[in-house]
């Protein structure tokens, strides 16, 4: 009798070892799961939860894709007709909306959970940056969907958005080469199919929308998966004496879990989809414009900032901190003890408050000097041009970051206490930002209370 042949109380082993062999769970999932990622805190089930909301996206999409017409004369009227005259329509465009914010911002919630909890050690690096790169698609996505229902809200939000996208203009203004290079211009006319608003942008964000952007985040959620399987499946502590924690079959203790999750976030979609309609403003009118307009919610922090100065806050500074994202693995190589451990124990835990105490003061008393203090401005003045660049409080409060986090690699020589206290006060600056975007521009981008 073979090993295959033996039984194990009803079923032989080979009977065992096939059922594990097809069981699609756990071709995502490594046999055996460490015990700590089961508990909440551990990952907070961010992954399913991103998953679930992509998969609501992708149906509640492609039942309001049937009754779309992507086009400037019918898509306002084909969205009306959704929401008033199709059986529950409104409820899966409310459904679609919400979910759609909500990708964002738990896509970001999930890149805190791993940047905190150091998984990206070793050969985890490369699901660090795919990572990043499918953060960077939800947001595009999030963005190409804003426009399709060609409302005053999503006319003027696009227009901002392809202005920071054009904000390079402002340095080949300066060195006066934008008749020759226009970088900036190339990039909003990339995004808008034209020099404004219209067919050819409905059309290009509909196709980026629909088809590009997410069989794009599907091969990278394939791809994501794999990677988390190949590498041992979730992040988990290491001990102190090199041991991992106790394991347990991840089937079906696991399957029970994500299964939980996953009714869950759908059930809170059906009761917000029901209650919470997603806004509707009039038509699109290009000679009524928005004041404020302001551009989606996860895109006013570097509204705020290219306020301030457009090639700063549009480009050097997002530049910056999204080659600081890539790099971090490649910076912080050396502390694999602290994978899994949130914060790197209570060292950690203390710099990360000190850069969120440091990061929001800076961020907040550069802004109120704001203002207050001006910087004189002569029309046509380099000078008056170059200074308003670097005295405006998105690039010194960057650059009080960048001082910060020398201090903090000065005083601790650790490269995981160095990118947390980076990361830390890059985050708290940017949402400080968008808060005050989101809560306290008014009309002409003025402050109010």
């Amino acid at each position: 009798m073979t090993i295959q042949e033996l039984p194990t109380g009803k079923e032989s082993v080979g009977e065992r070892l096939r059922k594990v062999s097809q069981n699609f769970f756990l071709h995502i999932h490594s046999p055996r799961i460490s015990v700590e990622t089961l508990h909440p805190t551990a990952t907070m089930g961010l992954g399913v939860i991103l998953t679930t909301l992509f998969a609501v996206q992708l149906i509640s999409g492609m039942l309001l894709m049937v009754h779309y017409t992507p086009s400037v004369d019918a898509a306002y009227s084909s969205v009306k007709e959704i929401i008033f005259y199709i059986p529950g329509g409104r409820v899966f465009r409310n459904i679609h909306r919400w979910s759609a914010h909500a990708m964002v911002f738990v896509t970001f919630l999930h890149l805190f959970r791993t940047f905190y909890k150091g998984c990206y050690y070793g050969t985890r690096r490369t699901n660090w940056v795919i990572g990043v790169i499918m953060l960077l698609v939800v947001m595009m996505m999030s963005f190409s969907g804003y426009l399709l229902p060609w409302d005053q809200l999503a006319f003027w939000a696009v227009t901002i958005g392809s202005n920071i996208a054009a904000s390079f203009r402002e340095f080949t203004d300066l060195i006066g080469v934008t008749v020759y290079f226009d970088p900036g211009g190339l990039f909003r006319k990339i995004l808008l199919g034209g020099l404004e608003v219209g067919q050819a942008t409905l059309t290009r964000f509909f196709t980026l929308h629909v088809i590009i952007l997410p069989i794009t985040l599907l091969v990278l959620m394939a791809y994501h998966f794999w990677r988390i399987r190949k590498d041992g499946g979730l992040a988990h502590t290491i001990s102190d004496l090199g041991r991992s924690p106790e394991e347990i079959p991840t089937w079906p203790t696991a399957l029970w879990a994500e299964v939980a999750i996953l009714l869950s976030v759908v059930a809170i979609l059906l009761v917000v989809g029901t209650l919470a309609d997603a806004p509707l403003q009039i038509i699109a009118n290009p000679n009524l414009p928005e004041n404020p307009a302001k551009s989606p919610w996860y895109l006013l922090g570097i509204q705020e900032v290219v306020s301030y100065s457009a090639l700063m806050g549009g480009f050097v500074i997002p530049l910056i901190f999204i080659s600081f994202l890539f790099y971090i693995p490649w910076f912080d190589r050396i502390d694999e003890v602290h994978q899994g451990r949130w914060f790197s124990g209570r060292s950690g835990l203390k710099i990360t408050w000190l850069s969120v105490l440091t990061g929001s003061s800076v961020t907040i008393f550069l802004f109120l000097l704001s203002l207050i203090i001006r910087v004189p401005w002569h029309q046509g003045s380099t000078l008056s041009i170059i200074l308003t660049m670097i005295l405006n409080p998105g690039t010194l409060s960057v650059m009080i970051y960048f001082i910060w986090t020398f201090l903090v690699w000065r005083f601790t020589a650790s490269r995981r206490m160095t990118v947390l206290a980076l990361f830390t006060t890059f985050m708290t600056g940017w949402t400080i930002f968008m808060i005050i975007g989101i809560w306290f521009r008014g009309v002409n981008w003025q402050f109010i209370l």
